[in-house]
């Protein structure tokens, strides 16, 4: 009976403990996804951004342009529009997405220069080289800016104005002598963004609990990189005027003034939580060119721009191992008219020429029911398309009457053969042509697939 006793003794106990330590996992367990914000106010992320990465890295390779007003086009007829321009461009006004005629008509002795994307990418690696030497936490956010995580770092680097100022030194030193940055440093990587750009070009600006008051009240709603007019224009409606503002109000009234939870993000980026996520998949791929005169003289060529396009979806879609399920495509002409078409797949896509041929159906389609010309024209000056509303491949339901499996393995072997012999050593009959449609070309945003253009 007393070792009954005992024994239930015992086990009261365990189930005790037991139900200390499942409450203990509850509150203190720590889930590493996306949700899990982080709230820090001492001032560990760095902001690095290239100043006038483009052009910079033309003029650190040709000493003629140094010094000189630079404008990097990616194609440089009366139309072209410039990308880049350099530091000394910026100082006569001439901004990004301007025409070259107009940035002429700013500066006469602007010297436009064509893109050589392969330099850009080979700048990029190594400066994210310099970059991994101080943190391994370094994440590219474009081909000319990345967030670096210190957190891990702080019984190493006591203050990050020294490391912020190594960094530009080794960038000088064993990227290239002409390559600025300019670094920002704050709890988190908004405003690790938002003090990289309030000192332009070669600045570090750090934002802190200290200053972060004074700094925000010399700032518009829009000097915030991330509102637009549009958001702009909400935060006003509810009362919301300032940087100030948005930083004191409540997570309640920003989440009604942005009608979302896209409101609270905005209280947490000003009041040092970290919202915003490194996200390694893809939302969209796009493809867009602004077309050269000769170019787009020749029906020929503008629908082989269209087949290089698909393909180089394609590409895109084969290596991240999804299939889309929406399409958009737009053409825009000399008379500022565009022409744009959405259209949701009834079967998700990777095939380029199945992408090509359905756009071009939809483009037929159109032409016939208004009686018009070809929408690919000598009055084209852009053609772009997006994929988006991807899924995994792994996840598409294949038919039980097309034997689609095969094609997909098929498709994938052949991108395993270009990633390891190059991009030029195997073909689809499809995309053999006399000339290439189009100049490779990079643009600013993503560097996820920084590996696939470069080929």
């Amino acid at each position: 009976m007393l070792l009954q006793h005992f024994y239930d003794v015992i086990g009261i106990f365990m189930l005790y403990n037991l139900y200390l330590v499942s409450i203990t996992y509850l509150f203190f367990q720590v889930k590493p996804n996306k949700y899990s914000f982080r709230n820090s106010s001492e001032p560990y992320t760095m902001f690095v951004d290239m100043n006038s990465f483009f052009a910079s890295c033309e003029q650190q390779d040709n000493y003629y342009l140094r010094n000189r007003p630079v404008g990097v086009c990616v194609y440089t007829g009366k139309y072209g529009c410039v990308i880049s321009p350099s530091i000394e461009a910026k100082k006569h006004g001439i901004k990004t997405g301007m025409r070259l005629n107009e940035a002429m008509e700013l500066c006469p002795e602007l010297v436009p220069v064509e893109t050589h994307p392969d330099r850009y990418r080979s700048y990029h690696v190594k400066i994210m080289n310099v970059l991994r030497k101080y943190s391994q936490e370094v994440t590219p956010k474009s081909i000319d800016e990345a967030v670096i995580d210190f957190n891990s770092y702080k019984f190493i680097y006591k203050d990050l104005k020294p490391v912020a100022l190594k960094i530009k030194n080794d960038i000088r030193s064993e990227v290239g002598d002409w390559l600025k940055c300019s670094i920002g440093i704050a709890p988190n990587s908004f405003l690790a963004k938002l003090a990289s750009e309030l000192e332009k070009p070669d600045g570090l600006t750090v934002i802190n609990e200290q200053n972060i008051d004074t700094i925000l009240e010399k700032l518009s709603l829009t000097d915030l990189p991330g509102i637009s007019k549009g958001m702009e224009t909400r935060f006003v409606r509810a009362g919301i005027k300032t940087p100030l503002d948005i930083r004191y109000a409540s997570p309640q009234k920003l989440k009604e003034a942005c009608k979302s939870i896209v409101g609270i993000h905005w209280h947490y980026r000003l009041n040092f939580v970290e919202a915003d996520f490194v996200n390694e998949t893809y939302k969209s791929m796009s493809v867009m060119r602004q077309l050269s005169k000769e170019q787009r003289s020749h029906q020929e060529t503008l629908h082989n721009l269209l087949l290089s396009f698909c393909m180089k979806l394609e590409g895109r879609m084969v290596r991240s191992d999804v299939h889309c399920q929406h399409v958009y495509t737009h053409i825009s002409y000399e008379n500022g008219t565009q022409w744009k078409d959405n259209y949701k797949l009834a079967t998700p896509l990777q095939d380029g020429i199945d992408l090509l041929h359905i756009i071009k159906h939809r483009m037929n389609a159109f032409e016939k029911k208004h009686s018009i010309p070809s929408l690919l024209n000598a009055a084209t000056t852009a053609i772009g398309i997006v994929v988006s509303d991807f899924i995994s491949s792994q996840c598409v339901q294949y038919s039980l009457f097309y034997d689609r499996e095969k094609k997909d393995e098929l498709r994938k072997t052949i991108y395993k053969i270009k990633d390891k012999y190059g991009n030029q050593k195997i073909k689809k009959a499809s995309e053999i042509t006399d000339e290439p449609t189009f100049k490779d070309a990079i643009g600013f945003g993503s560097v996820k697939d920084l590996h696939i253009d470069s080929d």
